[in-house]
């Protein structure tokens, strides 16, 4: 006996879909460094998904988020918005332009490595999934607090890959092999 794959519910997720355009999350002022992160979101088979909901949240370049609940909030950059979404297309990709976060402070005031935190929604999930994105090349990953729980073994599924200069590869796996790390909050 082997385990079936991950199969959603429905051609029902898709519908809510339809009327949400992506928003822009980087204006022509925003400060910091550009980057593209794209990817694919696959299912325990390894297929693609290909009406998902992909969001994402992030500080600004200066580690401060566009929230009340920063104490920072009013030295946010008013020309980034912090948030983003995408839907998955036929192929199960996702990409946002956006720029390389800043560090913030974590769990008792310890300063995390620059990273994006991602939400995926999709038919047949009853709740949303929730990981986070590191940068491959952020020496800052070594102490983050948050990555160091991970196992070691796992880690690799939070990095984000530099394609080019400006440029970063992070694929979603759901479940099965290479599985996605989430969390429980």
């Amino acid at each position: 006996m082997s385990v079936s794959p991950f199969q959603t519910v429905g051609p029902f997720f898709e519908v809510m879909l339809r009327s949400r355009a992506p928003l822009q999350m980087v204006g022509p002022g925003t400060r910091g460094e550009r980057v593209a992160i794209e990817g694919v979101l696959a299912d325990g088979a390894g297929n693609p998904i290909p009406d998902a909901l992909v969001e994402i949240w992030q500080a600004d370049a200066a580690g401060r988020y566009a929230h009340p609940a920063d104490p920072q909030h009013a030295a946010a950059d008013p020309s980034f918005h912090g948030y983003g979404w995408r839907h998955t297309v036929d192929n199960g990709r996702f990409s946002f332009d956006t720029i390389k976060p800043g560090a913030v402070a974590g769990p008792a005031g310890r300063i995390q490595a620059p990273h994006i935190l991602v939400s995926v929604m999709a038919r047949g999930i009853l709740t949303r999934f929730l990981t986070r994105l590191y940068f491959e090349d952020e020496p800052a990953n070594d102490r983050d607090p948050i990555l160091a729980l991970v196992p070691a073994a796992r880690r690799h599924t939070l990095i984000a890959r530099r394609a080019d200069d400006d440029h970063y590869i992070f694929d979603i796996r759901i479940q099965g092999p290479g599985e996605t790390v989430f969390f429980d909050l």
